[in-house]
């Protein structure tokens, strides 16, 4: 059986994929896996909060629930993506990465990363 840990290691061992990391929605990681240094509680925290907002601009606009958000940066992207659970999966890319396979996995897989939970 695969366990949360083999799933963000295998998240993370992907072409352009430099981390993943799963935040609880309030803002703990996880679990976590990465290629390059970063520091996986203040991503947890902000990323929790950006969601947090992103929902209420959503709520506002009519839009319905947050489910996933694409930022790109000049070094790369963060892709923020919404677990059934209320938890979140935040995924940094490189800025060259193919992040439409990526995004398609993380809608299609989601739930089962969330039954790992």
């Amino acid at each position: 059986m695969t366990g949360l840990s083999d799933v963000v290691r295998g998240l993370a061992a992907r072409d352009g994929v430099e981390a993943v990391l799963l935040v609880s929605a309030d803002g703990l990681p996880i679990d976590h896996a990465a290629s390059v240094a970063f520091e996986p509680e203040a991503v947890a925290a902000l990323a929790a909060t950006l969601a947090q907002h992103a929902a209420g601009l959503g709520a506002g606009a009519g839009r319905g629930e947050f489910a996933a958000a694409v930022l790109e940066y000049a070094e790369g992207v963060v892709v923020l993506g919404r677990l059934h659970t209320g938890d979140w999966l935040a995924i940094l890319a490189s800025a060259d990465a193919d992040i439409g396979p990526l995004l398609h996995d993380v809608r299609e897989h989601g739930p089962a990363l969330a039954a790992l939970l």
